[in-house]
């Protein structure tokens, strides 16, 4: 496949603070591309940036709801991460919200039967059952459990957050993306694609609908890093109705080529095309206009771009438009060879995909002999790729509150010990505190009198457990803080509602004991 065209790019940055309704917001790198390959093609390149006011407001009330896929094929250290991963999620929750676990495969449990308030009595449940779980459900049947999710009446002043976790694909992915986008007026959904055989369909279909934002997890990636940023998106204020006003020169049309964004967060990065078509003598420059509303006050941001662009520059951008465009009738038209197939948006996604070079579920690349352009024949390879064994289909989906029993200890393989940081987390109380016993002292590498001794005598047990336990944190572990950065914010929080007194002294006497040189500052005290 080849294209030709005359090709052109032009870019233009801006950096600046605006002022609209009380809110200081700060967009940066802001840029624009012109391609022309027969009509010009623009890139809009979205990093928002909020400011500190805003980024500090951490709610303290919402729904949180985790939907974990414990199919066959989440084995070994996929399920093991995922436990951990709910461990990090659960201890990072505020107090004042309200939570719950489903479980899938092909059926599915959940922890409790409706969402409880999260407190220190259903936290430490919660996390019994978690330590339980293995992938033992069978295949991968995500559908039913969400509309039991989305059944369950919404608790008010609490808005609801779904966290979806899944390896594998669906059989109807199309359904339960519009299952989510039914239900997106009541909640936002965050998905999480681990390994390789995740669906890319399914996982950003779930958030673009569900207003959230999609991550894939695969190789040697962490999950635990992503899934606490995602949490942060849902802690803190999201640009909403975010709308994009192309102002051109009289006999310049422009057609959109990237669906609406629902929602962006701090750090996010968007991109959205557009494509221009005709010309215009009268003026050589457009303007672009991002409205959006955060934290409740609306803004605007406007940039300034050249519609003369420069020669020969190549065709990626526009390419990379045309894969956007190609993904999205992807999803309109449904899987290659299924009822919701549309002949005439395959025949769309067909002749995008010759004309760009980019390829789709309907078109393939094949070997071309370069001597005589003629494709190389020959028969079929069938290749034998082992996978992990799918249960699909086995049974009807069914669901059950996850009892304690479920998994008997003598039938789990016996655990590695536990990751020094995870350790420590286990141990945080859901109010953000630690307790100074023998525990804590394990986890800081200290036996419990060496920690005790050099306590102040006024200081109580858990503000001084505390203390050492955020000193361990930003001493040992800044290289995971993302990990662990809301907790210490929970932590902190309960350090100043308790009014203690002498903490300079405390982190003084802290970093002495712990060998550590961590500043009360940076801790945030």
């Amino acid at each position: 496949m080849a294209t030709h065209g005359r090709g052109g790019s032009e870019q233009t940055s801006l950096n600046q603070r605006l002022i609209r309704g009380g809110i200081l917001g700060k967009c940066r790198s802001h840029k624009i591309h012109l391609q022309v390959m027969g009509d010009s093609v623009v890139m809009l390149s979205l990093y928002p940036e909020f400011p500190q006011a805003v980024m500090s407001s951490v709610a303290s009330s919402g729904e949180f709801v985790f939907l974990l896929d414990r199919s066959g094929s989440m084995l070994a250290e996929c399920i093991k991460n995922a436990r951990d991963t709910l461990l990090l999620l659960l201890k990072s929750l505020p107090l004042g919200c309200y939570f719950n676990i489903y479980s899938f495969g092909s059926s599915f449990e959940y922890i409790f039967p409706k969402s409880e308030e999260y407190n220190q009595k259903t936290i430490e449940e919660a996390l019994k059952k978690v330590e339980k779980m293995e992938a033992n459900l069978g295949g991968t049947e995500i559908l039913e459990p969400l509309k039991h999710i989305y059944r369950q009446p919404s608790i008010p002043s609490q808005p609801r957050q779904l966290f979806v976790f899944t390896d594998g694909e669906v059989e109807n992915t199309k359904e339960v993306i519009n299952l989510v986008k039914q239900n997106s007026a009541s909640h936002r959904c965050f998905s999480f694609g681990i390994g390789e055989g995740a669906s890319s369909a399914l996982i950003n279909g779930l958030a673009k609908e569900g207003g959230g934002h999609a991550q894939f997890i695969t190789g040697a990636d962490r999950m635990q890093p992503k899934v606490m940023q995602s949490l942060r998106f849902a802690l803190q204020p999201a640009m909403v109705d975010v709308s994009v006003k192309w102002d051109l020169p009289s006999g310049v049309s422009v057609t959109a080529l990237s669906p609406p964004i629902a929602a962006l967060f701090q750090g996010q990065r968007s991109l959205v095309y557009a494509q221009f078509t005709g010309q215009s003598s009268e003026a050589s420059e457009g303007c672009v206009t991002v409205a959006y509303s955060l934290a409740g006050h609306p803004s605007q941001t406007q940039l300034h771009f050249s519609l003369k662009p420069a020669e020969d520059s190549g065709l990626t951008v526009h390419r990379l438009a045309a894969r956007t465009v190609i993904r999205s009738l992807e999803m309109e038209v449904g899987e290659p060879g299924g009822q919701e197939d549309d002949a005439g948006g395959q025949k769309k996604v067909v002749e995008l995909s010759v004309q760009s070079g980019v390829s789709s579920v309907f078109t393939a690349f094949i070997a071309v002999n370069k001597s005589n352009s003629e494709a190389i024949q020959g028969p079929l390879l069938c290749r034998t790729i082992p996978t992990s064994c799918n249960l699909r289909g086995m049974a009807p989906c069914s669901m059950r509150m996850m009892d304690e029993d479920d998994t008997l200890d003598n039938d789990r393989p016996k655990q590695p010990p536990r990751d020094p940081l995870l350790h420590l987390v286990s141990l945080q109380k859901a109010s953000g505190c630690w307790c100074l016993d023998p525990h804590l002292a394990a986890a800081l590498g200290k036996t419990s009198e060496e920690v005790e001794k050099p306590k102040p005598a006024s200081v109580k047990q858990d503000v001084w457990a505390t203390i050492l336990a955020l000193i361990w944190l930003h001493g040992f572990k800044m290289d995971a803080q993302e990990e662990w950065e809301l907790l210490a914010m929970k932590a902190v929080s309960w350090l100043r509602a308790q009014k203690a007194s002498l903490v300079t002294e405390c982190v003084e006497a802290g970093n002495a004991l712990l060998g550590c040189n961590v500043q009360k500052d940076a801790v945030g005290l």
